[in-house]
Order: C-alpha cells, then sequence, then structure tokens
C-alpha cells in the first residue's frame, strides 16, 4: 500500500468515528493520537492541509457549520456505505457543538529576550511576612491521586506581563487545557499589581536622583503654590504613573524645593514650595538674570567631584539603603561650604554652566507631538532630524546638550549611566493625548428593556488564541478569544443552557419578540445559544447569535426567554483591525485571501495597539513554520507580470548581486519590468520626501511584517520589518535588496498613500540563490569565503547567471559569471571559490541541534581575563536578609536558577538594543579565541555577552550567557570582540540555589513543578546567603521566593516544593 493510500484509510478511520464531522483544528490531533505522527501534506505536494483535504474529496468532504468553524466529514463511498449508516445510528453526546473550537495541537510563537526586558514603573507587591519566611502557614493541599497530573507538561510556563510592554516577540497562548492543580500555572495572565509596601532597600544611583528631582520641579511648577508634604507621594504617582521613592530625601534637596512649618508641631503636614529664582548682582549681570542651575545640571555636574561621606544628622532621617544599581553603592553629592547667613549646608553644585537662553515655547509644542507620536519613547539623538523632516525646522544644539531645558515638556531618562550622551525622552503622561482609530459598526444593537451584561475584558497579553468567524472587511474582524475565561468559560455555559432548557425551562417561551431583545435561541438540535433579535418577520426572526458571530433566520417558536444566570458572561464576539492592511480593507483580493487563511480558524494575535478595538496581527502557527497572515495577504496584491520568470537552463544578463549572506546564500536583481517601475517610483518618492513634511509619515507602531521605507546608502528603499528588540531597535530586511538591517524605529517612513498601492503590487526584485556545486545547506560558510564572494561580485554592474536547478524547498541555484554572455563553467564564479585555498580549510558544515553537548574540563586561566579589557563590576546585590525584585529567566529546579535584578532589565534592553546596532553593521572578522574570554556572540538574531567554556574540533563553541544564564552551543564565526562600551553593565544573571528546602538530588517532577511557579515569571526575592567568587559570573546566592502577583496571596515557593515532596514520599 503507498504512502498517500495509508494516509487515506488513516483520515477514513479518524472521521468515520465522528456523525457530526471533526474540526479541521482538531484533525491534525486526532490523526496523530490514532497514529502517532502528524497529516504530511506537504509530502504530497501541498503547501496546507486545507488544500490536502480537498484533493481527496473521495475521503474528506468539507463543510463549514453555523459558527463559521471549517469541519471535516467522511467521505461516503460504496466500500464504506454501510459504517456510515451505523454512524448515523449513533447517540449524540448531550454537548453543545459551538463550544468545541480550541486547537489543541496549535504551537505558540517563538519565545524572544524581550518579553520580560522592560521598564518597570514600579516596585513589585512586597509580601506580608518576609523576615519570617519559615513559619509562613502553608496553604491547603489540593492534590490529586494521579500524580503525572503534577507535572504535566502540556502547560507553558505562563508570563506575567509587565505594566509597560516595550515588545511584542513574546509567547502568549490562552490555548491550552489546564488541570486544576495547585502545582500547574495558573493560564491567566495577571498584570503586575503596584507596589502597597515599596520595597525598602531601593536602589538609588545619581540617575534616578536626577531623574526624580527633576521630576519634583515639575510637580511643583505645576502647584506654585505650594503642596502638603504628606500629598507629594500620591500626587507624583498621579502624573508620572511611579511610585516615589526618595520623599524623605525632600528635605536635603534645597535647590530644588523650600519646605515650610505652617506654625503648628506636626512633623509631617509641611507645605513644599519651588525654589525662587535669585536676583542678580549688578556688578557681574548688569542686565541679564542668573538662572538658577537646574537639577540635571546640578546631579551631572556632581559626577565630576569626589564622593563624600554624609554627616550622620544627615542619615538619620534615611532609611538604609541596600543598592541594587550596578553603578552606585552610595549616594555622592557635592556640597558647598555655607554662606555666614545659610541655616545649614546646601546641597549645590561647585560651579555654574553658562546659561542658555530657555526653549520657545513653539519648540517645546513641536517636541510634545513628537514624542506623543513616539509614545514608547523616543532617543534624544534622533529629535533633530525629525526636527527637519516634520517641521522644517532645527532643533537647537544647546537643548541636546543640557536636556534638562525640556524637563517641563518631556521625561528624561539615562538607561546607560556612564554614557551621558544616550537619553531616552518620553512624553509626559499629563501631555499624552492619543487619537482614537475610528471603529467598525457595533455587533449589537442598542435596546434600552435588555438587562445588563458585563462588558466583554480584553486579555492584557500581546499574543492571545483567537477564533476568527467572519471577515467583513480587515477593519471588522469578527473574533473571540479562546483560553480559560473565555471559550472554556462559553462551553461550561452553553451546556448548562442546554441541561435547563431542555428541562425546567422548555415552556420559556418568547410570544413578543422585538428587535434588539436578547434571547435564548434553539439554533441547533443540541445547541441554544444567546442571540439578540436583529429583525421580525410573520413567522421568523433573524437573530444575531453574541457568542459567535453569525446571523441565523429560526422560527419564533424557537426564542426562549434569557435567564440572569445565563448573561454574567460578557458577549464573546468582538472586533478587530488588522495591522498593516486598513489601506486595502475592502480589496477582493485580500478578503479572498483571509477567508482562506483566517476564517474558522484558531490563531495566534498579536496585540499592536490595545483599545475597545484592537489593532492586530493574526500568525498561523499550524504550520512548521509560523504564518504572518497580514503579510500573506499583502504579498496576494502582487503583480505577477511584473516578475522575471525563471527558465530552468536559461542565461541572464545584466544581473546585480545585491548581497552575500554568511551561509553563502546570494541575492540577484534581475531585469524585469516590476525593477523599472521601481525605479521610477522610488525618484518619485525621493523627491516627495524633499519637498514635502513628512510629519503624518513617522513610523511609530511598528509591528512584524509591516512594509514601509527606510535608508539604504542614502537613499529611500522598501524594507519589512522582521524583528523587534523592545522598543528602539528592529531588523528589517530590504525587499529589493536582500539585504537585512538593523535600525531605530525614528529611521523608518511610512509609503506616501499617493504611492502605497502602486509600490504594493510590485512583487520584491531579490531572488535568493545559491551557487551550484557548493554545499551550503543553510550552514555558515567560512568568514574568508564569504568576504571573498563579496568583494568579487557584490554590486558589480555586468554580471551573468544562469539557472541550472530549483530544488524541492523552491530553492534556486544558479552558476554565476563575470561580465556578460555565457562563459564556459569551468570559469564561473563558483568554481573560482571552490578552487580557492581557504575554502576547505576550517570549512565546518556545522549542524548545531545535531551536535552532542560537550563533555568539558574548564580550566580558568586569569591570565587571559586579566589581560582582556575592562571587566564590569560586580553587581550590587541587597543584604543578607533583605528583598529585590527578580526576575527568573532560566529555572532547572530548586538547586539552580538564575535571577536578574528586576529594576534594571530596561538597561539590558538598551544596551542589547545597543550591540545589535552595532555589530550588526559590522563586516565579519575572524578573531583569536580563547577559552574563560568574554566576547559578543549572535545567538538567535540577537546579541550577547557570552563567556567561552569550550572550543570543540567541528568548529561549535561552547558559550554561557553572562545576562541570561543559559548554555548554548554557536558557530566560531558568531564570535566578536566585547568592546568596553558594552562592558559598563555589570552581568544580569545570578546564580541561585531556593532557601528553605533541603538540597540534593532533584526529580524531573520536582524540577517541573518549580519550573511551572517560577521561570519567566516576577518574583521578590529574599536574601539568605551570598556566596561572592573572584569574577562577577561565580557568584551564587540563596534566596527565598514569593510569588506576589496576586492581590491578597503570597506564595513562598519553598513551602508549595516541600509539601510536593512531602506527598511524593506518600505516594504508593
Amino acid at each position: 500500500m503507498s504512502d498517500l493510500e495509508l494516509v487515506k484509510k488513516m483520515l477514513r478511520a479518524v472521521l468515520q468515528s465522528s456523525k457530526r464531522g471533526v474540526a479541521m483544528a482538531r484533525l491534525q490531533g486526532d490523526y496523530r493520537a490514532l497514529t502517532g505522527e502528524m497529516i504530511p501534506h506537504r509530502k504530497f505536494g501541498y503547501s496546507s492541509l486545507e488544500s490536502f483535504l480537498c484533493s481527496i474529496p473521495g475521503v474528506v468532504r468539507l463543510e463549514r457549520s453555523n459558527i463559521g468553524e471549517v469541519m471535516c466529514f467522511a467521505g461516503v463511498c460504496e466500500e464504506t456505505a454501510h459504517i456510515a449508516q451505523l454512524v448515523a445510528r449513533q447517540k449524540d453526546a448531550k454537548k453543545s457543538s459551538c463550544s468545541k473550537l480550541l486547537n489543541y495541537q496549535m504551537r505558540t510563537k517563538s519565545s524572544s529576550l524581550f518579553s520580560h526586558n522592560v521598564k518597570p514603573r514600579s516596585s513589585l507587591r512586597q509580601p506580608g511576612n518576609m523576615s519570617h519566611p519559615y513559619r509562613c502557614p502553608p496553604s491547603k493541599s489540593n492534590f490529586y491521586p494521579n500524580q503525572r497530573q503534577v507535572y504535566s507538561t502540556d502547560l507553558p510556563s505562563t508570563r506575567v506581563s509587565p505594566h509597560h510592554q516595550l515588545s511584542r516577540k513574546s509567547p502568549g497562548s490562552m490555548g491550552t487545557g489546564s488541570v486544576p492543580n495547585r502545582f500547574q500555572t495558573d493560564m491567566k495572565t495577571h498584570p503586575y499589581q503596584p507596589s502597597r509596601t515599596p520595597a525598602q532597600n531601593k536602589s538609588v544611583n545619581l540617575v534616578e536622583v536626577e531623574m526624580v528631582q527633576s521630576r519634583i520641579k515639575q510637580l511643583l511648577q505645576k502647584y506654585c503654590s505650594g503642596v502638603w508634604l504628606s500629598k507629594i507621594p500620591q500626587v507624583y504617582k498621579e502624573m508620572f504613573k511611579e511610585e516615589l521613592h526618595m520623599h524623605k530625601h525632600l528635605e536635603t534637596w534645597t535647590h530644588i524645593c523650600t519646605i515650610e512649618k505652617p506654625g503648628s508641631n506636626n512633623i509631617v503636614d509641611r507645605l513644599v514650595y519651588p525654589v525662587l529664582e535669585p536676583f542678580p548682582k549688578a556688578s557681574t549681570l548688569p542686565t541679564a538674570t542668573v538662572k538658577q542651575p537646574t537639577p540635571a545640571q546640578q546631579t551631572t555636574r556632581s559626577l565630576k567631584t569626589l564622593s563624600i561621606d554624609i554627616p550622620p544628622l544627615a542619615l538619620k532621617h534615611h532609611p538604609p539603603l541596600s543598592p541594587t544599581s550596578p553603578n552606585s553603592s552610595r549616594l555622592e553629592f557635592s556640597l558647598l561650604e555655607s554662606s555666614s547667613t545659610s541655616m545649614h549646608s546646601l546641597i549645590t553644585p561647585p560651579t555654574t554652566p553658562p546659561p542658555h537662553q530657555p526653549l520657545a515655547p513653539e519648540i517645546k509644542q513641536k517636541l510634545q507631538q513628537l514624542l506623543q507620536k513616539y509614545s514608547q519613547g523616543l532617543w534624544a539623538h534622533g529629535v533633530p532630524q525629525l526636527f527637519l523632516e516634520a517641521f522644517g525646522c532645527e532643533f537647537p544644539q544647546y537643548a541636546l546638550e543640557n536636556l534638562s531645558l525640556v524637563a517641563d515638556t518631556c521625561m528624561v531618562e539615562y538607561p546607560m549611566p556612564d554614557n551621558r550622551k544616550r537619553a531616552i525622552l518620553y512624553a509626559l503622561p499629563s501631555h499624552v493625548d492619543t487619537q482614537p482609530r475610528p471603529r467598525p459598526r457595533p455587533l449589537l444593537l442598542t435596546c434600552s428593556g435588555n438587562p445588563h451584561v458585563p462588558p466583554l475584558t480584553i486579555p492584557t497579553a500581546e499574543f492571545l488564541s483567537v477564533l476568527v468567524m467572519e471577515i467583513n472587511s480587515t477593519d471588522n474582524v469578527v473574533f473571540r478569544f479562546v483560553g480559560e475565561g473565555y471559550s472554556q468559560a462559553l462551553e461550561k455555559m452553553e451546556e448548562a443552557m442546554l441541561h435547563f432548557y431542555n428541562g425546567v425551562g422548555a415552556g420559556l417561551r418568547i410570544l413578543s419578540p422585538k428587535i434588539g431583545q436578547l434571547v435564548a435561541v434553539a439554533v441547533e438540535e443540541e445547541a441554544i445559544l444567546r442571540a439578540q433579535i436583529h429583525q421580525v418577520t410573520e413567522d421568523n426572526v433573524k437573530v444575531y447569535c453574541v457568542d459567535h458571530g453569525f446571523s441565523e433566520v429560526v422560527s419564533r417558536k424557537k426564542l426562549l426567554q434569557p435567564r440572569d444566570q445565563f448573561l454574567t458572561l460578557p458577549f464573546q464576539a468582538t472586533v478587530c483591525q488588522l495591522a498593516g492592511l486598513e489601506p486595502f480593507s475592502t480589496d477582493v483580493v485580500v478578503l479572498k485571501t483571509l477567508e482562506s487563511t483566517a476564517v474558522g480558524r484558531t490563531l495566534i494575535a498579536e496585540v499592536v495597539e490595545q483599545e475597545d478595538t484592537p489593532l492586530i496581527v493574526l500568525y498561523d502557527t499550524s504550520q512548521n513554520e509560523d504564518v504572518n497572515v497580514n503579510a500573506v495577504c499583502l504579498k496576494a496584491l502582487h503583480d505577477k507580470s511584473m516578475e522575471n520568470p525563471l527558465q530552468l537552463n536559461s542565461v541572464y544578463t545584466n544581473v546585480c548581486v545585491t548581497n552575500v549572506c554568511s551561509d553563502g546564500s546570494i541575492y540577484c536583481q534581475l531585469p524585469s519590468r516590476g525593477q523599472a517601475k521601481l525605479k521610477d517610483i522610488m525618484d518619485k518618492i525621493e523627491a516627495h520626501f524633499i519637498s514635502q513634511l513628512t510629519w503624518e509619515l513617522l513610523v511609530s507602531k511598528p509591528f512584524c511584517g509591516k512594509v514601509c521605507l527606510a535608508k539604504n546608502k542614502g537613499k529611500w528603499a522598501r524594507a519589512e520589518i522582521t524583528n523587534l528588540h523592545g522598543s528602539q531597535v528592529l531588523d528589517i530586511m530590504f525587499l529589493d535588496l536582500g539585504l537585512p538591517a538593523s535600525l531605530e524605529v525614528s529611521e523608518l517612513r511610512e509609503i506616501p498613500p499617493i504611492f502605497l498601492r502602486e509600490l504594493i503590487t510590485i512583487p520584491p526584485q531579490a531572488i535568493k540563490c545559491f551557487l551550484a556545486d557548493l554545499n551550503a545547506d543553510g550552514n555558515v560558510w567560512p568568514p574568508e569565503a564569504v568576504l571573498w564572494l563579496r568583494e568579487t561580485i557584490l554590486n558589480k554592474a555586468h554580471c551573468c547567471m544562469k539557472f541550472v536547478k530549483l530544488d524541492e524547498s523552491r530553492t534556486v541555484h544558479i552558476y554565476l559569471f563575470s561580465g556578460d554572455g555565457a562563459h564556459d563553467l569551468q570559469s564561473s564564479i563558483n568554481h573560482q571559490l571552490a578552487s580557492c585555498p581557504f575554502w576547505h580549510q576550517n570549512f565546518y558544515l556545522n549542524r548545531v541541534s545535531k551536535a552532542p553537548e560537550p563533555s568539558l574540563v574548564e580550566i580558568w586561566d586569569p591570565c587571559l581575563l586579566s589581560n582582556s579589557l575592562t571587566m564590569p563590576s560586580k553587581l550590587e546585590l541587597p543584604k543578607v536578609g533583605q528583598n529585590m525584585d527578580v526576575f527568573v529567566s532560566v529555572a532547572c529546579h530548586p538547586g539552580h536558577f538564575v535571577l536578574q535584578p528586576w529594576q534594571d532589565l530596561y538597561k539590558l534592553v538598551v544596551l542589547m538594543g545597543e550591540m545589535i546596532l552595532y555589530y550588526n553593521k559590522q563586516e565579519v572578522t575572524q578573531i583569536d579565541i580563547q577559552k574563560n574570554c568574554v566576547y559578543a556572540a549572535k545567538i538567535d538574531n540577537n546579541w550577547h555577552r557570552v563567556l567561552v567554556k569550550g572550543i570543540l574540533t567541528n568548529g561549535l563553541v561552547s558559550v554561557y550567557e553572562l545576562d541570561y544564564g543559559k548554555y548554548e552551543l554557536i558557530n566560531y564565526s558568531h564570535l566578536q570582540p566585547l568592546i568596553d562600551e558594552f562592558r559598563q553593565l555589570p552581568f544580569q544573571g545570578i546564580s541561585a540555589q531556593l532557601a528553605g528546602v533541603k538540597q540534593g538530588v532533584w526529580g524531573e517532577e520536582a524540577a517541573m513543578v518549580f519550573r511551572n511557579h517560577v521561570e519567566k515569571k516576577p518574583l521578590v526575592a529574599q536574601i539568605e546567603s551570598v556566596e561572592q567568587g573572584k569574577w562577577p559570573w561565580e557568584c551564587k546566592i540563596s534566596v527565598f521566593l514569593v510569588d506576589t502577583t496576586q492581590e491578597n496571596n503570597d506564595v513562598w515557593i519553598h513551602n508549595i516544593m516541600v509539601e510536593f515532596l512531602d506527598e511524593l514520599s506518600r505516594a504508593p
């Protein structure tokens, strides 16, 4: 029996057992449960499962259900007719068919390093009993008899989203069922709770002091008549959306504010005023007024002064500090001698910078508009160019050198404390005035007589499982959320409705239906759904099913009165808009593509903009690779006549090689009608940018798959966003050059609307090819070969290529020649490269996934480390017994996991973004790699700071990620020297073990329970012991971990592990 016939036989076996059919979303899972493997549709030449099923109508019959889901039924033939009759006589299960919509075999999107790397705006909530961890009462056990449920790997670790997310490349799936076990991670995504009890041991450094002082000055400018000291933390939080942890220092900041007692002895209730500007001295400045130095200037100048010991009288008002910032272990201030009339010493700068004229109100207003556009922040160095392009005016250079001049306009933050020239500007919360997007027509009619139904709450996670039910336009996509609290709650409710209306509620008929009235309707024989009446005729009514997004004409006899207990769950059907498709919202080609790729399917939705009508990007993760549905719709608009169709054994002249990749693949431009039209449009766009202001063309909300413009060698070119690194840095691919690049968000521009449709219809003009007879197979070539190939063919005006092969993966294989006209194959670039002496030297065909984990004996050579560049300082940790907010990046078992300081994670995001911008622009160079030295390494399109642990003979290098605590095997060509600029921030990964449990050999069950509770989660850690090493990465700590994400419940991880081990030991 052939493979195809065997697959058909297995499909019949799966489908014939179900009378009501099998949803396509579940077909792969049912087939795999029977055969142990997936349906191999690609093996038979079909790109999707649906196209394969359509090709075998004798085996599978596809129909769309009333709720929009694609159902698969067994095809009936002579051999199987008797089986179909037997199945038809089966009794139906008492269960609604409208609720089983979840694709349990769906793969969530790949994880990204930047999902948790954000700047926290407040501390985590601190547990209530930190001082006595052993006395925490254990919660009641809720074990199941079957202990295998405890460590089920079906549940992914849930990641709690920070309050301010900077990245969208994180997984988030609500599409996995959960076992109600206390050792399973709750599938709900909880937002962070703001700190009700701030951490008493906050890290304080000069940059944080400067930022807080600047904001206090802004606050006092708003309340210039004074504000009560006790009210400042509350006002500060309302104004800046952050907790104020330094309010006790206000008395010493006399250059910022003046504190006066109102005549009573109350220590707390005192009035705080802004500092008055001093009057000028006539002898020094007869006509000008001396401006009071700003907080930013004062603190900046204090960096240059020597640190001094603060007197005990000044310290007694401060709580003990336990700095966790890598750059500060104590406050450093410059104190001036007080004048004879001063009552105490003032903390003021020793010198006064040259005064600058204040910024004009017009400049400040334009800056506010710019920062509203870039709501995730904007690098200060990018402001001048944006001012020129958006407003046609210059931004004063002296304002960049003294950013305190814009302190009343925006928030200024220095994520890299040692680089004062790198600042990020944020719009003040009070200045943010976003324009809402146009909303689609509501799904429901307004009716005053209906009972109240709670509104649907959109989950806060950025990646969600959704079922797409109907598409009216790309701006009006009807869908519903899949997962706990949504589809699972709906399924339970509809089962309860079916039981109720088939029993005691059978007589609750509606005799006089009205338009807009909420009803329960028996749409199918075994399904009763919630609906709203939209049309009423003599015998029938048209109802809209509020949970499933479709309309149905039913008899009046099927209308039932809705009960209050069935109206507590929000209506599940809602609408969204698809990002990047707004100009083509009603295009027939786009809607047809969406119909075939999205409707009736469970997909992953990435939230780009979260409003009442979210802006999303859809991904199909059911295939081997993630498919960006939005991008597929744009590609459907391509005009195929503008491509140069390749024919086997044909020769093409005037070929331009635009890029040579590290795996030996090259991108070529061939003469075509599309290339000529592209050049004409891009010339017009260049003229448009020169003659027009581009305020409306600034890209403020990037997302993967977005097609926009970016500059390459000084000219605008089409680019597609391929990856996001935080909020400031992203990866793009120049579509017509095949050239990847890493840029800042501010460097992107929208395509002018007048050229958008024409430009989108032109297919990418760069064709990816491989040189024939040179084995690449997607592996990294030696750097010498890549450099030789680039020098020989890159951007040469006249090349010639011969198309010789198109393999199974649709990859083009060619022979390339220098100059015009065909040549003998022996004179091709292929054979020239193969004859080079370096081609066979150090040429490793590396397959990292197949390489075994090396067994290495670590031999430490301190000489190598001491002779290298400067090492970062050791990470400052709180004292024993104190607590800190952490993020668990890696969790193997309670005896080994890796923590990251929560408060400094945003600094790591900025650092890695800077590394991406720097190293992706550098040429690949071969370096001398030594064991136990620190390098920069490219891992999964990101650049990390790593320690080389071992060098293997097959060209692979074992490295340890110093900021994340992971071990990786990479190719030696992915290592580059770590320059001094990237050695300032201390390494963020801290090795740790769990306190409060007996350490030993941990079994897989215990390790799984521990991982599900801590990995990829923000927690509060209490330091139990610290073991410092000679080098920064040798530090190891023992900590208690507490999960405080629940409002009134502190979850102590060591208690969970102790209870689990006790229960496991008692199990038979």
